[in-house]
C-alpha cells in the first residue's frame, strides 16, 4: 500500500516549496547586472535589513500561513472541500481561478492601501516590508506577522468564494506564489510570461517600493483594476540604466527623480 499525501496538506506545503525554488532561480540571475532594475550597489545602500533577517521573516510568515491552513482543514474536515466528486470542467476551473484572483486582488488592494494610509498601521506593521526599497525575489513574503495572518485570511476567503477544491487550490496558490516572487524579483527578463500577460508586474510593483510611489500601485498580485478605478495608478516606462540593466521610472513628464 502506497503512502498518499492529502490534497489539504499539499495545498499548504507545495506553495512553500515553489516559493523557495522559484526565488532561488531568480537569486542566481540577480548576479547579472544587465537584468536588474537596480544595481547591486543600490540594493546594498538602500535596503535597511539583512538577507538573513528577511529569510527568517519569510519562514515565520510561511509558518503562519501553514498554521492557518492546518487549523482550517482540521476544523472543517470534509466540509472544507475535501469530499471526492467529479472533476470540474476546464471552463469551471477557469471561472474558479478568475474568481479567486479577483477576490484576492480586492482583499489585497484594500488591506494594502489601508496599511499605507494609516500612519499607525504603516509604522508598526507594513513598514517592515518596505525596509526593502530595492525588492528581491525571496523578500516577497517579508512582512510583519500580523500582515502575514491577514494575507492568509485573504487567501482563505478567495478559496471559499471561488468554490475550488483543495486540489485545484494547490495550483492556484502555487501560481499566486510564483507571481508574488516575480513581482519582487527586481529583474526585467526578456520573454518573461508574467510581463507579457500582466500589467501588474515587476516594474509596476518596483515603482510602489520607491519613495515617490508609496501612495500608488497598491494592487497585488494580478490586476491593476483597483488602482485605475480609485486613482492610485502610476504608469511607468522602462529605461536603460547607465552602467547596465534597466530602470522603472514614472511616465509623467513632471516627475521628480528620487
Amino acid at each position: 500500500m502506497g503512502f498518499a499525501i492529502s490534497d489539504e496538506l499539499l495545498v499548504i506545503f507545495v506553495p512553500i516549496v515553489v516559493y523557495w525554488s522559484y526565488s532561488g532561480m531568480y537569486a542566481l540571475l540577480e548576479y547579472f547586472e544587465n537584468y536588474r532594475l537596480h544595481s547591486k550597489k543600490c540594493e546594498d545602500e538602500k535596503n535597511s535589513v539583512s538577507k538573513g533577517t528577511v529569510i527568517k521573516g519569510v519562514l515565520l510568515q510561511q509558518t503562519i500561513h501553514a498554521s492557518v491552513g492546518i487549523i482550517w482543514f482540521t476544523v472543517m474536515g470534509n466540509e472544507g472541500g475535501s469530499v471526492a466528486g467529479p472533476e470540474p470542467s476546464l471552463i469551471v476551473l477557469a471561472i474558479q481561478f478568475l474568481t479567486a484572483m479577483l477576490v484576492f486582488d480586492t482583499w489585497q488592494y484594500f488591506m494594502h492601501r489601508l496599511m499605507h494610509r494609516s500612519k499607525f498601521l504603516y509604522k508598526h506593521i507594513h513598514s517592515q516590508h518596505h525596509r526593502l526599497i530595492v525588492p528581491y525575489s525571496f523578500g516577497g513574503l517579508y512582512n510583519h506577522p500580523l500582515e502575514g495572518l491577514l494575507d492568509a485570511i485573504g487567501g482563505t476567503v478567495s478559496f471559499l468564494l471561488s468554490g475550488m477544491s483543495p486540489r485545484a487550490s494547490i495550483f492556484f496558490f502555487s501560481f499566486a506564489t510564483m507571481k508574488t516572487v516575480d513581482d519582487h524579483c527586481g529583474l526585467w527578463l526578456p520573454g518573461n510570461p508574467f510581463h507579457l500577460f500582466f500589467q501588474n508586474n515587476t516594474a509596476y510593483h518596483d515603482i510602489h517600493h520607491q519613495l515617490y510611489g508609496s501612495k500608488y500601485n497598491f494592487s497585488q498580485p494580478f490586476f491593476v483594476m483597483w488602482d485605475r478605478i480609485l486613482g492610485t495608478y502610476m504608469p511607468y516606462t522602462i529605461e536603460e540604466r547607465a552602467g547596465g540593466g534597466f530602470e522603472a521610472r514614472p511616465a509623467y513628464k513632471d516627475r521628480k527623480d528620487d
